[in-house]
């Protein structure tokens, strides 16, 4: 059990964020990856509760959510969490 909750903290440092810019069908996502570039959650800019909860990020959620409106699309940014 121990050595699960350390792979998590893991994820945790190292983490990406990449907005999706969308189409006049397709909203605009967010892409949560980890170092390895493996898709952790990939949500919806206006719906982001679950993935923030499903990652383990819900206390930094007013933070992600500013830091996901003011960056641009379509650029990686690493995630210092």
């Amino acid at each position: 059990m121990q050595q699960g909750a350390f792979s998590f903290l893991l994820i945790l440092q190292d983490m990406y964020i990449l907005k999706v810019k969308g189409t006049a069908r397709i909203p605009d996502y967010v892409q949560l990856r980890d170092d390895d570039f493996t898709l952790l959650a990939y949500f919806r800019v206006d719906r982001p509760e679950k993935a923030f909860a499903k990652v383990g990020l819900t206390a930094k959620e007013d933070e992600l959510i500013k830091l996901i409106n003011d960056m641009p699309y379509g650029k990686m940014q690493r995630l210092d969490i």
